[in-house]
């Protein structure tokens, strides 16, 4: 990828439109943007890489989730069976 500048347009989701649009790069750090302007509602937010935010709903589950394997206990360690029949030392 080339040296990304102030301005330059590039694809990243958009919380408000809810989907992939162009933006302009609004700040940069370093080299990797961390403000962009959709360039459809023209709203300013943090460069997420393209990438979709999980749902609320999906966070919720995912929370009571891990509530819930941290109150229970986990199950015993199973013990290796011995094999049946003769061993090579008889």
């Amino acid at each position: 990828m080339s040296d990304l500048r102030l301005g330059d347009v590039i694809d990243d989701y958009c919380v408000k439109c809810k989907r992939i649009t162009n933006h302009s790069i609004v700040s940069l750090l370093g080299a990797e943007p961390a403000k962009v302007r959709c360039r459809t509602c023209y709203n300013d937010h943090d460069y997420r890489r393209e990438q979709i935010p999980p749902s609320k709903r999906e966070l919720k589950k995912q929370a009571l989730f891990n509530a819930v394997l941290s109150t229970s206990e986990p199950p015993p360690a199973e013990t290796p069976k011995p094999k049946h029949g003769r061993s090579k030392d008889e």
